[in-house]
């Protein structure tokens, strides 16, 4: 089965980054947004099983895209991946119900550590 993933980031580059750093061995549908004003507008308007949100982004950044998610009780599990690794951000990001922290740059391994450990997806297979 294919899941839906959101990613949310200002930055093209970082959306790329992100988006060739999925498991390899995840069938995926990924869309991309620009800041979470748009984020919302996508979940509002699809089925989305994952989002991967960066914190600092213009129009609505990954603080108010999570509050407007609990607000609105969207039905998506959220990574917050983002260079602020300072320990109130991340604790903050957890508060308002992201399940989990991912410090950029971005790596394969710990991604799909974090998939797997809550059940996104199973393990990869032996090669």
């Amino acid at each position: 089965m294919v899941s839906k993933v959101l990613i949310c980031d200002d930055s093209n580059m970082a959306r790329k980054q992100m988006a060739r750093a999925l498991p390899d061995h995840w069938p995926v549908d990924v869309t991309f947004a620009k800041h979470g004003e748009e984020a919302i507008e996508f979940i509002k308007a699809n089925e989305f099983e994952v989002m991967f949100l960066d914190l600092t982004m213009p129009v609505m950044d990954g603080y108010e895209t999570l509050e407007a998610i609990r607000k609105d009780d969207l039905p998506i599990m959220v990574l917050v991946v983002s260079g602020d690794i300072q320990p109130e951000a991340q604790e903050r990001v957890k508060k308002l119900g992201a399940i989990d922290f991912i410090k950029k740059p971005v790596d394969q391994a710990r991604i799909a550590a974090v998939l797997t450990e809550y059940g996104i997806i199973g393990e990869a297979p032996n090669e």
